[in-house]
Formats: C-alpha cells, structure tokens, sequence
C-alpha cells in the first residue's frame, strides 16, 4: 500500500509537469484545413495560424521562411488587433483534392484595404493574388463585391497558403471557404435583399421630385437627396458601388463610403429639421443643426485629404454625435405636442440604436456580420417611410390651412356665412338674372338689435353667442339656392331666388322673425334674437346692387323706437 501512495504521488507529479510543459508551449492551430462541401461556408476559425508585423513592405519569401515568426492560432471571433502601418500575416494549409470544386477564399469585407493570398507554383516562387479598395475591381482576380480569392488545390500534397491583409480601420472579418457554385447562389439571394433597398432609394428619390415639383416645397427636395446619398452609400457598403460604378477608380473606392456615410447623415438631419418645421420653431436649435450639417461637409473635406489611418478618428464621432442632436430634436418635437414627434422619436432611438453597433463595429468591438454591417442602414429603411408619410400629412395639412386663409375674404370664420364682398357680388348677379329671366327676387337685411340688452341681461358669453346663434337660423331657414351672409356683426343679408310672389316675398320678413324669437337651446327662455327686417323685390327700379343695400339700411336705421312693435319693413 505504501509503494501504491508513492506510485500515485509520482503520476501526480507528472501529469503537473506535462501541464506546465505544455503550457509554455506556444498555441498552434491545426495542421490541414477541412473542407467539407456540406458545411458551407467553412471558416477558418483556429485552422490557421497568424501574426501581425510592424512592416507593411515584408516580402511573403520572407515570413514564409522565418523560423522565428511567433505564429498564433487564427482567432475563433475575427476581431484582429491589427494597426494602421502594420501587416496581419494568416497562413492555413488545404488538404490535396481534386480542383473541380473551386474553392475561394471568401473575405465579406468590402471596405478592406488591401487582401493578397500567396502560393508557390511549381518553380518554388510565390504567386499573388491581390485585390482590396486599393486595386481597382476591374483588376481583381475575381471582380466582385468584396474580395474573392480563388484557393487551388493538389491531387497529391497538402498546399499551404499565405494571406496578407492591410487595412488602415483594423480588422474583425470572418475568413471563410467558399465554392464558386455557392457564392453564386449568396449573390442570388443577396440581389433580393439590396434590390429591396436600392428599389427603395430609387422609389423614394422620384416620389420627392414629383412633389417638389407638383407643390413647391423644398422638404421634398431634401428627402430626394437624402433618398440618393442613402442609396449610394449602400451600394458603397455593400461593394456594389465599387463593382458597378468605379471599377477603375481605387481612390474614391478607399474613402468613399465614410464620405458618403458623414454625407447621408447630414442629409438626414436636415431632413427631419424640416419635418419638425424647426426653423419656425425654435431658432437656437435650428442654428445647432445648421452647425452640425457645416461640421459634416468640415469632416468630409477631412475625409478626402487626410490618410486613411485618420478617417476612423474623423467619421466615428460624427457618426456619434448626429444620432443625439436627431434624438434630442424629436425629443424636444415630442414634449411640445408635435403630431407626428412621437413617431419620429421612436424612428430616431432606433436609428441611434443601429448606428451606436455600426460605430462598435468600427471601432472592433464587435466582429463583421451581416447584422454589424447593415444595422445603420436598416435604420434607415424604417425611417424614411416615416418621413414620407409625415410629410405627405402636413403637405395636406398646409393645403387645408391655405385654402382656409384664401377663403376667409369669401366665407365668414366664426358663422360660416358669405362675407359682404360675396354677398354684393351675387346680389348684382341675382338682379342681372332676374332682369333677364323677367321674374322677381328678393334682398332681405336682418338686424339684431338686442345684443347690448341681453349683455345687460345675461353676460357677454351670452351676447357674443348671439349672433352665431341668428346665423345658425338663418342657414335653417332658407333653401339651397339661396344665399346668406353676415355682413357686420349685427347685421345679415339673405338672398332669395326667383320667381317668387309678393305673397311669398311678404312672408319672408314674419317667418324669419319667428324662427329667431324660438328659444335657444342652451340659454334661459327669456334669451332670445329680436330682429328688425328690411326687404325688398329685385329687379328694383332705378337702384343697384350696393345702392339698393345702402337704402335698405339707410330704411333699418330710420326705424324709430316708436316703431318697436314692427319688425319688418319694405321699400
């Protein structure tokens, strides 16, 4: 028993200098790549090895035959703590297969700088294939979105690979194995996803010239080029710009999507001022986003003169601080009652939502995908549906607003009635057409003459209520065809079209009277509209339209208090 103690103590010791020996051991990955063409893509993951060199211009000869290299296993995340002026080195092995799969190494980055992948031919020299923003796509070995790096194979022997990336912004990409065959099918289903967003752009963009046009209102104009620097820094993002619409200018491929990007945001922030009609609203926050929209076009001459190791430092706190001033002025539209602050609130917490991952992204805290590079855009997508409808809401809203202003020479505000332009207009038309036709009309003129009693009476509520209330009988009195007015603030007109007799142009005066002496509801029963009439048939011999009103008052003020009894009068 006692030589069983020693014997356990002797592999305790052991197994503890087996974990100390191979833990200062440097972590290697695995020896060959598995490619399995049921599993696609296939990642890297820790089948490869890394290194980062200080050097940018270290030949592959070089790092391919450098015993002292501390290569690492490739990391399972992708988040590279790679520097500007610096080189991350990758080197994997594939194991022998026949080469009519056509594998390619795939890096979904299209911002990337710089991608070169080594091999030796059979000369024992290192043959590159290169692409990146900084080689134009029409010189890519395979001309696509982003980098595609086409991955050979020996039927007999393993074949190992070196991968150069350069990327001024870092780099936190999946490297991932790809066959031809399954990259056209992604493109397949990716075309579905941008189509979306470009049909969209595209849409909106026509939607806000027809309306600019069609109502002259500049919000339009800017959701029209909102809608195309959205659309065109999209196309940048996704490498489609690169691929489609500069092939040959590697230049602006480099920094044209944070150029862009600072552009749209500008435009956006723009955009939603004028949607909270923010310059009519408050002049210090429309001078803050003036200044945030100048310190944009600031950070996008920045962008095109400066390297590109500084773009990040100039592009991440613009793209912080313009989703706080957009959050903060929905906000403040929100919390003075704005109708449509809410919505525009809960568009801008979302925009600022995928906008902060895009800005982690960025800076490497979080690994590309496909959630890290279009949530911003996605954002987007929600908010400018929400802009469109607000604007189409309170482009109505201003048309009724207008029509409203043009008509109050034409319709009286508080009755509803005509006003006395109106009134005398229809009055010279009526006579016209009664002279005409050759029968009779009638002009009738109401005076309410107990405003200051019922005052005295009742309250000022009650005395300014009366007249409305008298317009409101007199609009149920008379017929469709006829017209009323109130011509000052005790006095209305009536117009009533012929043929009518004098038994009925007699009747008019009494009944108008009577309706007006009906209680009303709401009111004591004492309060009632007493009114004086003064009619007279049309065509009337020798007067006017506006000399027949003038005698027809001149007959209303001549009635004396000795006349209180009567209340309608005639030429």
């Amino acid at each position: 028993m006692h030589l069983g103690c020693r014997q356990r103590g002797l592999v305790i010791i052991l197994f503890c200098l087996l974990c100390l020996f191979s833990a200062s051991q440097p972590v290697h990955s695995r020896s060959v790549l598995d490619l399995d063409i049921n599993k696609q893509p296939v990642a890297l993951a820790d089948w490869g090895e890394y290194w980062i060199d200080s050097q940018v211009d270290r030949p592959a000869t070089e790092v391919d035959s450098s015993p002292t290299i501390p290569w690492a296993a490739t990391l399972l995340r992708g988040i590279y703590p790679l520097k500007a002026g610096s080189t991350l080195w990758v080197r994997f092995t594939v194991p022998p297969a026949p080469d009519e799969d056509r594998w390619v190494l795939e890096i979904p980055y299209p911002a990337l700088d710089r991608a070169s992948l080594y091999s030796k031919n059979k000369a024992g020299q290192f043959t590159e294939q290169r692409s990146g923003d900084l080689t134009a796509v029409n010189q890519w070995p395979t001309p696509h979105r982003h980098p595609l790096l086409q991955v050979q194979f020996n039927a007999e022997e393993p074949t190992r690979y070196l991968l150069r990336i350069e990327n001024a912004q870092g780099f936190s990409a999946p490297l991932q194995f790809i066959t031809s065959r399954q990259v056209l099918r992604g493109e397949q289903q990716s075309s579905l996803f941008l189509g979306f967003y470009f049909g969209m752009a595209l849409l909106g963009t026509l939607i806000g010239l027809i309306c600019f046009v069609r109502l002259r209102e500049q919000a339009y104009l800017y959701y029209s080029a909102t809608c195309v620097l959205v659309g065109l820094t999209l196309a940048a993002l996704t490498g489609a710009a690169a691929l489609h619409l500069w092939p040959s200018s590697p230049k602006w491929a480099d920094m044209s999507l944070s150029i862009l990007g600072v552009g749209s945001l500008m435009s956006i922030l723009l955009l939603n001022a004028r949607v909270v009609s923010l310059a009519q609203r408050s002049r210090l926050l429309h001078w803050l986003v003036l200044i945030t929209a100048a310190a944009g076009l600031v950070v996008c001459v920045l962008l095109a003169t400066t390297p590109s190791a500084l773009r990040l430092a100039l592009f991440v706190p613009y793209l912080v601080l313009v989703p706080i001033v957009l959050v903060s002025i929905n906000l403040w539209a929100w919390r003075l009652g704005d109708r449509y602050g809410g919505w525009l609130l809960v568009a801008a917490v979302v925009f600022a939502m995928g906008w902060s991952v895009a800005a982690a992204r960025y800076l490497g805290w979080l690994p590309l995908s496909i959630l890290t590079e279009q949530s911003g855009l996605a954002t987007v997508a929600l908010q400018l549906p929400i802009f469109l409808t607000a604007l189409i809401l309170r482009s109505q809203e201003s048309r009724h607003n207008r029509s409203r202003i043009l008509g109050l020479n034409r319709i009286d505000p508080e009755t509803g009635l005509h006003t006395e332009h109106v009134f005398n207009e229809r009055l010279v038309r009526m006579s016209a057409r009664s002279t005409r036709l050759g029968h009779q009309s009638a002009v009738v003129l109401i005076d309410l003459i107990n405003t200051e009693q019922t005052e005295r009476d009742f309250g000022r509520k009650a005395a300014a209520e009366l007249p409305l209330r008298v317009a409101s009988r007199l609009l149920s009195t008379i017929r469709d065809i006829d017209s009323a007015a109130r011509l000052s603030n005790r006095l209305f007109g009536i117009l009533v079209e012929g043929p009518i007799s004098d038994e009925q142009a007699t009747s008019l005066g009494p009944r108008i009277v009577a309706r007006c002496l009906m209680p009303l509801k709401g009111m004591p029963a004492t309060c009632v509209a007493k009114v004086r009439i003064a009619y007279a048939l049309v065509p009337y011999s020798g007067a006017t339209g506006p000399s027949l009103l003038s005698r027809l008052e001149q007959r209303l003020a001549t009635a004396s208090d000795a006349d209180d009894k009567r209340a309608v009068f005639t030429l």
